[in-house]
């Protein structure tokens, strides 16, 4: 019967405790609306019909949600998301740490079957508009954890159960710009109370 190691978790190192905090925009409806918010508002109204015509229905729901301004959170399908090579190459590069400080463990003791619990503490991953369109713009940035249990047998042999979660803080940055094209007058949406921001969240889970 193997025993389970309670000592540190696998994979902490360059993890983040907690999600990213919201950015640091005005609170919901805080400023005044002004006509240019009017104007940035029927421009972003256009845009989910249109993207959605060129079949980047992701990114149409997320501007819908946003323009909706109930800022209520956001599920999505994280398998989706997973099978993205620039998501699944960043997990899996977690994954691949948990086994080998799994094995490094399992040597130093008695080579018995063993559990290690591992927590790759939250990290971020960029998608970019060359991975894939519709998630770059209907995310373009987010979070993910990965945590649980590497199983070494006796024969040194490592298996990983784990769940993936991920997060994002769906907003416009006003200090951010994408393509040369800058986020504030989105953000005044927000801050006009003309949208409102919110929490994308998902999970998944895998056997590697």
């Amino acid at each position: 019967m193997g025993q389970t190691d309670l000592s540190r978790p696998l994979g902490r190192d360059g993890g983040w405790a907690d999600a990213e905090p919201p950015c640091g925009n005005a609170a919901f409806a805080e400023l005044p609306v002004r006509p240019y918010d009017v104007l940035t508002l029927a421009v972003c109204r256009a845009l989910p019909p249109l993207w959605s015509l060129c079949r980047l229905r992701r990114a149409a729901a997320m501007m819908r949600h946003y323009l909706r301004a109930d800022g209520t959170p956001v599920r999505i399908d994280a398998e989706e998301l997973l099978a993205l090579p620039a998501v699944r190459a960043a997990a899996d590069e977690q994954l691949a740490h948990w086994r080998a400080e799994a094995l490094d463990r399992w040597r130093a003791g008695p080579r018995a079957p063993a559990a290690y619990p591992a927590d790759s503490g939250w990290r971020d991953v960029v998608i970019t508009h060359r991975i894939s369109a519709d998630w770059w713009l209907a995310l373009r940035c987010v979070e993910f954890r990965l945590t649980g249990t590497v199983r070494v047998d006796g024969d040194g042999a490592a298996a990983v159960d784990y769940r993936f979660a991920l997060h994002k803080g769906w907003n416009f940055d006003r200090g951010g710009s994408e393509l040369g094209v800058p986020f504030a007058p989105f953000a005044r949406l927000h801050e006009t109370g003309l949208a409102r921001e919110f929490t994308v969240t998902g999970e998944a889970f895998g056997h590697a």
